[in-house]
């Protein structure tokens, strides 16, 4: 098992997190060491801060109206290696350790998997 690394975010750092109506804000999942981006999800305040307290990634199911750590149920755990916020602070950059088969529910790796254009397969 990776190393979990807790993140300590100051509260200056987290009130500059601006939520959208819904009390959510988007956060991109990178991967450690190839740049690669693996996924989107949305967090709200609460599942922000279990991901700065666990050092995994919490998001909140729009659908489902609840909270989930990402791997529990798949085994394709996060593991938190840097945290960023933009400079309007309304979108999140979590770069990862990704565990597992990787971060797409369909299976395949990134969850951008699909390109636009003529040669896109």
């Amino acid at each position: 098992m990776p190393d979990i690394t807790p993140i300590t975010a100051t509260p200056d750092q987290l009130a500059a997190v601006t939520y959208n109506g819904d009390g959510l804000v988007p956060a991109i999942i990178q991967e450690d060491g190839t740049g690669r981006v693996l996924m989107m999800a949305w967090m709200n305040a609460e599942s922000l801060a279990k991901t700065f307290e666990t050092g995994r990634t919490w998001f909140w199911s729009r659908s489902r109206q609840e909270y989930w750590c990402k791997g529990e149920t798949s085994g394709d755990r996060q593991y938190i290696r840097e945290a960023y916020y933009d400079c309007d602070g309304d979108t999140l950059l979590f770069v990862v350790e990704q565990e597992g088969r990787g971060a797409c529910h369909t299976g395949e790796f990134s969850c951008f998997y699909r390109a636009f254009g003529d040669e896109a397969s």
